[in-house]
């Protein structure tokens, strides 16, 4: 049923876009392109029945959510759509994330919207999905000219770089260079043989008063020599190199006139993204992100899912219910991405926009900060302590440090238990999901020294995981360098160009119900270096249980426990080993 509904939607909106690219009416009625008519074309109304899926009592939180049976019906809709065209095959396959939103109309109906993040087939207009808050892509528009004058200076630049004179002169004045560097190298070795006759004549300890003088004036009138050659070298210009200079400052020229352009496009393209919230109101990008860190909008803010999602049940007045965004495709080089898995929206680039849309709208309240609160009402083991240190059994949900909103920390627990140590001070951190050993300085000079041993790898940590899907070999190593994802905090990527060494060694403990229990030892302690060494192709391939960042959130917590800590104790060097039982 749902296959026939969906390709009968299919059949009929590729009609409507053949019409609408001719410039006719529609073929069904005789009635010209409305709003409303735009609105019921992006409105689908679901294949299945609904009836017995309960809305939500409150909109998605959409950066930690489990998705909503009606965003997964809806969702499921959409991955069928996808499933059937053939145009778009090979983008599609390359990877690309969607978004649903499920909304009740005016009349009262149930049904979703949905939407792709940037450009899909080369266009941001697509039947079936919402159109862009603003379409940068249209005929005419101040974006499509500038684009154009900006493409131009590309083009001079390229024809400037390219053109045989530039390569000409560029080998003049190399040539004219290596013929300055062979003279002064040849100076410089002249300056060496007569340093080295000195020197000979002077062992023979037969120099009179006069001949030594001889000898230091020499020197200092060579080394002036040198001196006057190499300044003389570099003023004066061979013909080549200054018109060499003329020609770069003639691109430089053009580099700059491009990026003034680009800069100042940017920032007009901003201001015509008007977001608007459920209470009517309407900013553009440079109002939302004036009071972030980054100051201006990242490019390509306003044109993920979710904010083209909101702004068109806004604009048609429909009450949005719940949403979810799904990636499809092949997961992307660097991050871990999932054919067919829900993520949450990115924080960097769609944070300030949604903190405004999503007003006027009851909102869940994060799952992570209900989780938080619930590891406030339980106790924080201490594993070991002396007069030097405290290691403490962290449960899953605490945090290690306080955050933005929730105070309740191990730090801030340490503080309560050791009010007249001087800290306490955490030496490493633990995820907030992450439960299990903690090690905790109770003095600045502890905690100096056991940094200085964890940078040293002279504290050895084994982790105990549960991960989704098999692992063939038995143990081994893994080796990819982590960077932060731009513009999605905290996300990690891997990137052997900006990333920072991270090294894991691993040994499986047990294969049961297409899970690994596996043992993990950090060699390096990047953020989040286990759960991307897990989830990535190029590491395991096996995301851990319950990872709602990297893999799939459907658990009842995320399945890593800090389960040893072997170190050389600081003060005396007796050996600790300590251990956590592993409560999965």
């Amino acid at each position: 049923m749902a296959d026939n509904y969906l390709e009968r939607r299919r059949e009929d909106y590729e009609a409507r876009k053949a019409a609408w690219q001719k410039g006719k009416k529609r073929t069904r009625t005789s009635t010209k392109v409305s709003p409303s008519n735009e609105g019921e074309t992006m409105l689908h109304l679901f294949a299945s029945p609904t009836d017995s899926i309960e809305p939500p009592a409150s909109f998605t939180n959409p950066f930690d959510y489990e998705p909503h049976p009606l965003c997964i019906l809806a969702a499921q809709e959409v991955q069928q759509y996808l499933a059937q065209q053939t145009e778009w095959k090979e983008e599609l396959d390359k990877g690309k994330m969607f978004g649903v939103l499920v909304v009740r109309t005016r009349d009262g109906r149930l049904g979703f919207l949905a939407a792709f993040s940037g450009i899909l087939n080369g266009t941001n207009r697509l039947p079936y999905f919402v159109p862009p808050v603003y379409d940068l892509l249209q005929p005419g528009s101040f974006f499509k000219q500038e684009e154009k004058n900006i493409s131009d200076i590309n083009a001079r630049i390229l024809s400037l770089e390219e053109a045989p004179i530039y390569r000409q002169l560029q080998a003049e004045a190399q040539a004219y260079e290596q013929k300055a560097r062979q003279a002064l190298a040849q100076m410089r070795e002249d300056l060496k043989a007569a340093k080295a006759q000195r020197q000979t004549q002077r062992q023979s300890g037969l120099l009179t008063p006069e001949e030594e003088a001889a000898l230091i004036r020499e020197s200092q009138f060579l080394k002036a020599e040198y001196k006057r050659a190499e300044r003389a070298w570099k003023e004066r210009y061979h013909p080549s190199q200054s018109a060499l200079l003329s020609y770069q400052e003639n691109i430089e020229q053009l580099k700059a006139e491009r990026k003034r352009r680009s800069a100042a496009l940017q920032m007009r393209l901003f201001w015509h993204f008007r977001m608007l919230n459920a209470r009517g109101e309407r900013k553009d990008l440079c109002e939302l992100f004036a009071d972030t860190p980054q100051r201006t909008p990242p490019a390509g803010a306003g044109e993920c899912a979710a904010p083209k999602l909101l702004q068109q049940a806004y604009l048609h007045k429909w009450k949005p219910l719940c949403m979810a965004e799904f990636w499809w495709g092949q997961s992307p080089k660097t991050e871990i991405r999932h054919h067919g898995h829900y993520y949450p929206a990115c924080r960097s680039k769609c944070a300030p926009i949604l903190k405004h849309m999503l007003q006027g709208l009851e909102v869940d309240q994060a799952p992570a900060t209900l989780r938080s609160r619930q590891a406030s009402k339980l106790s924080l083991p201490v594993v070991y302590e002396d007069a030097w240190m405290v290691v403490v059994n962290k449960p899953a949900g605490m945090l290690s440090v306080p955050g933005r909103e929730e105070a309740d920390s191990v730090y801030s627990r340490m503080q309560a238990y050791l009010p007249d140590a001087d800290g306490p001070l955490v030496v490493h951190r633990l995820d907030m999901d992450t439960s299990g050993l903690m090690l905790i300085a109770k003095s600045k000079d502890i905690h100096k020294q056991l940094q200085a041993l964890f940078a040293t790898r002279a504290i050895q940590k084994h982790y105990i995981a549960l991960l989704d899907g098999i692992v063939p070999e038995d143990q081994g190593e893994i080796n990819l360098p982590l960077a932060p994802t731009p513009h999605d905090h905290p996300r990690q990527e891997v990137n052997y160009e900006r990333g920072k060494e991270a090294v894991t060694r691993y040994k499986v403990l047990e294969r049961k119900d297409g899970q690994t229990r596996i043992d993990f030892c950090p060699l390096t302690g990047r953020t989040h270096q286990l759960r991307v060494h897990a989830a990535h192709p190029q590491g395991l391939g096996c995301p851990i249980a319950g990872d709602w960042l990297y893999g799939k959130k459907k658990a009842d917590r995320l399945y890593l426990h800090a389960a040893e800590l072997e170190l050389t104790h600081p003060t005396d060097g007796t050996t600790l080993h300590l251990s956590a039982p592993t409560p999965f």
